[in-house]
């Protein structure tokens, strides 16, 4: 069938199976479809479209990278209120390909709506009139080479031939297949819940491994919903909580030009209409959807480029939420922090140095340090009963917390991250071997 399989059987985890992974199921109102076009030069899936045969309002957040591929650029200038197609490459970023990459896109477009609307002419009762401006786009991949826009239309036709109108676990996990790059798994994660008294399905897939802190901000992200849900209302949905999620995650300190989340909802579950944020029907939704936006960010750190630990870092007790995430990410991003995890050596003193390059305020007299349920640091001094076996035996867990308190607020952040290897060293040197 032309998936990922290469990537998927050298996973770290070599005992992932189908089963270990959620049920995601039918969500109507989406088909899924994917191909292979060539772009690694091998039959692996490279090309998904997901179908929207009724339109979906949408809303996406994107890198605050001051360089932003093609595609970004593009998605920022359709003026729609409908989505009817997202239509994910790998292989080829399409950033610093200027003219010729914003062209591709067009072009794309153009032939993508072009065949859609012949196919709504075919299945639909009431055919609608797609346009350009209702196809968007991911990519991901190497930065400034060519796009290949040639190879891309050439698989058009099979892309829309294979369109599946109902979706099962496997559909899902090839189109999250296809979507990898250096990843080594899938990323897929759902949840259930009400809105009302209606029943709503909330799907997502996501992709990333390497160049990951997201600032939005090579991180992709889609997530699917069959609830009704105004395009301003998942704009704010999306904003407020991609804060505690993929914007609190780093594998190694670099922010995409490509990062993208995009929400959509194709209404099919017909639920009663929410005209605020602040309305109690939506709560659950929200609460579910931030699981789900977890779920995949804590995914996408645990297969960080050459990962053997996954980190929590918990920052406690400041004077602001911004202070904490400050803190939280200059301990995630330090090299020294990351090296020293992967040697498995409780070198506390890297995060002593860590804390105080961040340039916060941090009352001394009252800072601790925590590896999981050990005292490291006490009231500002190393804890009078630290055990350094102890903490060495701790840092040789596959997870890592790492809980700081600095002592003058009530505010809190956590940041995952993980450790750096030989491995992350020997991918990002061979990337393009």
């Amino acid at each position: 069938m032309g998936i990922n399989l290469s990537n998927f059987l050298a996973s770290k985890s070599q005992d992932r199976k189908m089963n270990q992974y959620q049920d995601l199921d039918h969500l109507d109102g989406l088909s899924i479809s994917s191909v292979s076009a060539n772009l690694y030069n091998t039959k692996r899936d490279d090309l998904v479209m997901f179908y929207f045969r009724d339109g979906a309002n949408f809303a996406s957040v994107y890198s605050q990278s001051k360089i932003l591929s093609e595609n970004i650029k593009w998605n920022l200038n359709q003026k729609t209120e409908k989505i009817f197609s997202l239509i994910v490459n790998s292989r080829n970023a399409n950033t610093f390909t200027n003219e010729q990459g914003y062209k591709s896109m067009q072009h794309i477009a153009d032939l993508v709506s072009k065949q859609l609307t012949e196919k709504q002419k075919e299945d639909e009762e009431e055919a609608k009139i797609i346009k350009s401006k209702n196809i968007i786009f991911g990519c991901t991949g190497t930065i400034g080479e060519k796009f290949p826009e040639e190879k891309i239309k050439l698989k058009i036709p099979d892309l829309i031939k294979n369109i599946r109108y109902v979706q099962n676990k496997y559909i899902w996990i090839k189109a999250a297949l296809g979507i990898m790059t250096t990843d080594t798994q899938p990323k897929i994660a759902m949840e259930e819940c009400k809105i009302g008294n209606t029943n709503v399905k909330i799907y997502g897939v996501a992709k990333g491994s390497g160049m990951i802190h997201p600032n939005m901000a090579t991180t992709l992200g889609y997530i699917f919903t069959d609830a009704e849900i105004s395009n301003e209302l998942l704009k704010k949905l999306l904003k407020k909580n991609i804060e505690n999620t993929f914007n609190a995650i780093s594998c190694d300190g670099d922010t995409s030009t490509n990062d993208m989340i995009s929400i959509f909802s194709t209404g099919k579950a017909k639920n009663q209409k929410i005209k605020s944020i602040n309305d109690k029907k939506i709560k659950l939704f929200e609460e579910s959807l931030n699981k789900v936006l977890l779920n995949l960010a804590k995914r996408v750190v645990a297969d960080g480029e050459g990962a053997s630990k996954f980190i929590t870092i918990n920052v406690l007790n400041s004077k602001t939420e911004q202070d904490a995430k400050k803190i939280a990410f200059s301990i995630a991003n330090s090299p020294l922090v990351k090296t020293a995890i992967s040697g498995e050596d409780p070198n506390w003193g890297r995060i002593i140095m860590a804390i105080g390059k961040s340039q916060v305020d941090i009352n001394l007299n009252k800072l601790f340090i925590k590896f999981g349920d050990l005292n490291i640091v006490y009231k500002g001094k190393i804890y009078n009963n630290y055990n350094e076996t102890e903490a060495a035996n701790y840092m040789k867990n596959s997870n890592i917390e790492i809980s700081v308190g600095i002592g003058n607020g009530k505010k809190n952040f956590t940041v995952y991250t993980m450790d750096f290897t030989k491995k992350y060293i020997e991918i990002n040197a061979d990337y393009r071997s």
